[in-house]
């Protein structure tokens, strides 16, 4: 690819990569269910993440992630990733593959949408203990823990924490959801409990990063730009600590 760029840093630009984005389809069951755009690193932990995020599994429910790579010509390369659930956690998936057989434009499907958007959020039992020194020192050493962010100035990371700010485990994506999604995913398959730390992302705060972490059962979030108003609605429903701008020496706590 031919590159040319402009300014004082240009020679320095043209040294940066261009992150992968590529399909990924999630078959669960046999049953085809999503196909999301994704950087293709850490997929057996996005495809976890994923599914436990939309509330079709818990930790520990998600059996092997089988991955498959699919060659798409001009465009590269696609991957299939199929898992299978509990017998009991299929209806909702097959009603899904139902309704996207069925499915018209016609407004009771847009109403059926949206209240699906914003179905109720399980209430957390345990506030986070961390302290703003110990936000801004997993914010300090957060940056230097995002390789494919450096090499490429055009992905998200999303990082968790323990109460005293030492950054334990970091998950890049093109995609902010993605991210945390990978890293929820990878919490899981490890066996460390989201409730004793935090969460922090390099994005705006978005409601659903608020959602992913509260049904992941981490008691605070922390994002570097700044919330939408249902975010925080959400998020204080919920009783989700949000901190938000956040900085190694500066933050807003809006709940």
């Amino acid at each position: 690819m031919r590159r040319s760029a402009y300014g004082p840093e240009a020679e320095a630009a043209k040294a940066f990569a261009i992150p992968v984005e590529a399909p990924v389809a999630i078959e669960t069951n046999g049953i085809a269910y999503a196909v999301m755009m994704a950087t293709p690193v850490n997929l057996e932990d996005f495809v976890t993440g994923f599914l436990m995020a939309e509330g079709l599994a818990d930790a520990g429910e998600v059996g092997e992630v089988a991955l498959h790579t699919v060659e798409n010509g001009e465009w590269g390369t696609g991957h299939v990733a199929r898992v299978n659930l509990p017998p009991d956690r299929l209806g909702p998936i097959v009603e899904r593959a139902r309704r996207r057989v069925g499915d018209s434009s016609c407004g009771i499907c847009g109403i059926e949408g949206v209240e699906a958007a914003l179905r109720p959020l399980p209430a957390l039992t345990r506030r986070s203990g961390a302290t703003p020194e110990a936000i801004g020192r997993a914010l300090g050493a957060f940056a230097e823990r995002q390789p494919l962010g450096a090499s490429t100035r055009a992905s998200h990371a999303a990082a968790f924490c323990d109460e005293s700010g030492a950054v334990l485990l970091v998950r890049e994506d093109v995609g902010r959801h993605n991210a945390l999604d990978k890293l929820i995913g990878a919490l899981a398959r490890r066996g460390t409990d989201p409730a004793a730390g935090f969460i922090i992302m390099t994005s705006r705060c978005s409601y659903e990063l608020v959602e992913k972490t509260v049904r992941a059962g981490c008691p605070m979030l922390v994002t570097i730009s700044a919330p939408t108003d249902l975010a925080v609605r959400r998020a204080k429903a919920a009783g989700l600590s949000l901190a938000v701008v956040a900085r190694d020496d500066s933050m807003l706590l809006v709940c």
